[in-house]
């Protein structure tokens, strides 16, 4: 069977990440496997889990080398977990993280296993680069060959276009289209304004810097390199500043480098369990993991953005929770670019929308923006692909063990692909 004799309540017990930086700067030097290291090592030493067997532990990254097949086990066998710990690499673009901590609270929630991690990693700096395909077939031509000539023979087509490397692009197969690009025409259908998402992103760093004035990331962030925060957030920044950026996608566009997400390096891991088994390890539970929904759109003919899956993914979550989305105390909206964001929100909004879109007598509705992204967004803080689920996971676990009055927190992550994750995190 895979089911135990009750479904069973998944909690948050913490999380741990390594400042998130921009790449090319403090983390360089490093790979995926070092960055998730170190976040798990540092989760280990915060729950005092030295020499303890987990049920599993679920992670990945994005962008990684074919050397890093097994990155998530080999990053185990380092973390100081018992080496019988499992390990499993998953990918699932920028909800990777988020995606992995739904796997391993079902297994919980189904009884296969009393705690687990589930964490994310990406590095930019760290990129494969790979040669033309016509150059990998002349190798393996001469690694077929049995004779000296046919080992030889294949280098004779050796031409200096095979030294021209191949850089990873975030670009979509389907169109052709940079993430950016797409989310420039989700911007246009939407009326998505530049001084809207200069608003945004401006909020997202002063929440941002605050939430690292005030302390409030103090014990979910650990030190690693010499780096002690996130080096992108800019306290310093402003609405007139960032309206100053050219846009970065298209000459007559409204993203910028000020409005989307830097290119990002970073780690971050979250610790899951049955309260049981953190009650016997005299572990607080910070929250409940409850729901989770993926969704995908068809980007691909130009009827959907690129970016809009979690505007159903959501509304889905909702009717399965029997709540509506003002039921909630903080949303967090991952800020792959300010735009997407406001697209979202506009969807939800817009009552032609969700009767064409979801079939709804009504529309979704509006939020409290004031409840949005209450400690800075992904624009601000940065966006590792695989780790931005986890690194939102934990910091609002942290949120609602803090609060008091609050009840729960909705969790948005939209993906390459046209894909969206999204969670509901309850107290």
């Amino acid at each position: 069977m895979l089911v135990g004799s009750a479904v069973r309540r998944v909690a948050i017990i913490g999380s741990v990440r390594i400042p998130f930086a921009r790449s090319y700067s403090a983390y360089a030097s490093v790979g995926n496997q070092d960055m998730l290291t170190a976040a798990l090592r540092g989760l280990v030493e915060r729950y005092r889990l030295q020499g303890e067997r987990l049920g599993d532990v679920a992670a990945g990254a994005v962008i990684k080398h074919s050397k890093d097949y097994n990155l998530v086990r080999e990053s185990v066998l380092s973390s100081g977990l018992d080496p019988h710990t499992p390990g499993l690499d998953m990918q699932r673009a920028c909800g990777t993280s988020l995606e992995a901590a739904v796997d391993i609270g079902n297994k919980i929630a189904l009884g296969q296993i009393e705690a687990g991690i589930a964490g994310g990693v990406d590095s930019i700096s760290d990129a494969p680069i790979v040669y033309p395909r016509s150059y990998q077939q002349l190798l393996l031509a001469s690694f077929r060959g049995r004779s000296a000539w046919q080992r030889l023979s294949p280098w004779l087509r050796l031409r200096p276009r095979h030294f021209r490397p191949v850089l990873p692009a975030v670009v979509e197969p389907r169109t052709g289209l940079s993430m950016g690009q797409s989310t420039e025409l989700m911007a246009k259908r939407w009326q998505v304004t530049r001084a809207e998402q200069d608003q945004l992103a401006y909020e997202s760093h002063v929440k941002a810097a605050a939430a690292w004035q005030e302390g409030f990331n103090a014990d979910l962030v650990i030190d690693y390199l010499g780096l002690k925060s996130d080096n992108n957030v800019r306290a310093d920044t402003s609405v007139e500043k960032l309206g100053k950026l050219r846009p970065s996608f298209a000459a007559d566009g409204t993203l910028t480098a000020g409005n989307s997400t830097p290119l990002t390096d970073g780690a971050s891991a979250v610790l899951l369990a049955t309260p049981e088994w953190a009650a016997q390890r005299k572990l607080p539970v910070l929250a409940y993991l409850s729901y989770g929904k993926v969704w995908a759109v068809d980007f691909a003919s130009g009827r959907e953005g690129l970016l809009m899956a979690p505007a159903y993914a959501v509304p889905a979550m909702l009717k399965d929770a029997g709540i509506t989305l003002q039921d909630f105390d903080y949303y967090e909206i991952h800020e792959a670019f300010a735009a997407q964001v406001l697209c979202t929100l506009k969807a939800w909004e817009s009552a032609a929308w969700c009767s064409e879109a979801l079939g709804l007598t009504a529309p979704v509705g509006s939020i409290d923006r004031r409840r949005l992204n209450v400690k800075g967004g992904s624009v601000a803080i940065g966006h590792p692909f695989a780790a931005t689920g986890t690194r939102i996971l934990g910091a609002l676990a942290k949120l609602l063990a803090a609060d008091a009055g609050a009840k729960r927190g909705l969790i948005s992550v939209c993906t390459a692909g046209g894909m969206g994750v999204t969670a509901i995190v309850e107290r």
